[in-house]
């Protein structure tokens, strides 16, 4: 190889491994041993499945040097979440002490996927505890500590709850990684550690084999360097799962022609960045001048609606009525968050009417996204309104991220919506921003394609942590 592998993109990397000019097993130890010399240095990772990793290594080798090579993810390596489930002597710690000793014997199905891809699954990464099903303040809410973006001082965070998902890819320790969300949880990471992320649309990927949080709410998504790769990624874990009800009949596969001669059409929300710091405000002006070269933009309302506080009801029932045996445990005085140990009594005190009452509301915003999003290929906007907060200071919020409402992200997620965040410059302390491009449901090749055609046209994805 001319030059080291830690951040090249997918394509280049298999590239590489077609022409024979780096084997499947150097890959999966470089990555390996990378990952485990620097996975702590960041908070971001929990186990080294370096086992698994080197015996899938060997047969993606096999095949490849046979000629019978399986796609884009062959030989790739990648981590995954700690809430996603690993057969063998693997530990599912879901990110809480009180499961750090947890062994399940049986692959999620994303994790089946992947390796029916060929991609080879090289560690568990580090997330907020039970992905911040108890609510949390402080970015210490983890068994693993706070995560850390590899920008600027290495003193902030990466945000959650896929904190050590965006932590790996950025610092290169993983060409890609799996994160889910359910409110904010891939979006903000990559906005955080200036990455590109995807939450697909609700339904679109299996979640079987993964720790719960809200029934109607988690989405699980690919964490990468760059949409192309988000793209490749979702071609092969999207798909129908008998063992997830809530999985999409929908097909999909990944349209990866050029999108340079397309003309898009964005929606901008009224109001998007007014309360966002100064040098989010700034970058994501000249977004929008980078965007007007390859399409329109036409400001947007939505109606008057309670969108975070339907999808806060909905967020916080649900993971009430999951987690009601790990509460009735008492268990959860063992986490790690102070916020954390009390965050379960608020939850089992939502009322069923106000249950009821978002549900009837969240009807009200699909149609509302469903009228507006049909007219354009994406709303576009910012993952987060501020850059990474320092790790040692409590998590600046009004809702669930953001120093000002997060409509986009609520609008996104209660009605299940698409959307991929993709770095595009940076901000105090040297740390990076975002800006995200959300479409209808099941239009992940329109954000898609919007986001790489942004990136087509700059550089932000090539830029790479220091050392």
């Amino acid at each position: 190889m001319t030059k080291t592998p830690e951040f090249l993109p997918i394509r280049e990397l298999g590239r590489l491994l077609r022409k024979k000019e780096v084997s499947p097993v150097e890959l999966a130890k470089f990555f390996l041993d990378r990952l485990e010399a620097e996975g702590p240095k960041y908070n971001a990772l929990v186990t080294v499945t370096r086992e698994r990793a080197l015996k899938e290594a060997r047969e993606a080798e096999a095949e490849i040097s046979q000629g019978r090579y399986k796609g884009a993810l062959h030989g790739i390596p990648y981590g995954v979440k700690d809430l996603i489930a690993t057969a063998g002597n693997i530990p599912t710690t879901w990110g809480a002490v009180p499961f750090k000793n947890q062994v399940l014997d049986y692959d999620a199905t994303i994790v089946k996927k992947l390796s029916n891809a060929g991609a080879i699954l090289i560690g568990k990464l580090a997330m907020i505890e039970l992905a911040g099903g108890m609510g949390y303040a402080y970015p210490q809410a983890s068994a693993s500590g706070p995560a850390i973006t590899p920008w600027g001082n290495k003193d902030s965070w990466t945000g959650g709850s896929s904190s050590g998902s965006g932590a790996a890819v950025a610092a290169g320790l993983v060409p890609f990684a799996i994160g889910s969300e359910t409110w904010g949880s891939i979006l903000m990471p990559a906005h955080n550690c200036g990455i590109s992320g995807l939450r697909p649309t609700y339904g679109r990927v299996s979640r079987y084999g993964a720790m719960p949080l809200s029934w109607t709410l988690d989405k699980l998504g690919p964490m990468c360097l760059t949409a192309d790769d988000c793209g490749l990624v979702l071609n092969e874990i999207a798909g129908r799962d008998p063992c997830d009800h809530t999985t999409s009949k929908s097909s999909f596969a990944y349209d990866d022609q050029d999108p340079s001669d397309r003309t898009f059409k964005f929606a901008l929300l009224k109001d998007m960045v007014a309360n966002g710091e100064e040098a989010v405000k700034a970058n994501f002006g000249e977004s929008l001048k980078i965007l007007e070269q390859i399409g329109t933009i036409e400001e947007v309302e939505f109606p008057d609606l309670p969108y975070e506080a339907a999808t806060r009801t909905i967020l916080n029932a649900e993971s009430a009525s999951i987690f009601e045996d790990f509460f009735d445990s008492g268990q959860f005085h063992e986490l790690s968050g102070d916020s954390s140990k009390f965050g379960a009594y608020s939850r089992l005190a939502v009322p069923a009417t106000d249950y009821l009452r978002a549900l009837r509301i969240r009807d009200r915003i699909c149609d509302v996204a469903n009228n507006l999003l049909g007219s354009y290929d994406a709303i576009i906007g910012t993952p987060r309104n501020q850059v990474a907060t320092p790790i040692n200071q409590p998590i600046r919020v009004s809702s669930i991220t953001g120093l000002a409402r997060d409509i986009l992200g609520s609008v996104g997620n209660i009605a299940g919506l698409p959307s991929v965040a993709v770095p595009n410059g940076f901000g105090d302390r040297g740390l990076p921003t975002g800006i995200q491009f959300m479409g209808n449901a099941y239009e992940e090749n329109s954000v898609l394609a919007a986001a790489r055609a942004y990136q087509n046209i700059t550089d932000w994805h090539n830029q790479h942590p220091s050392d």
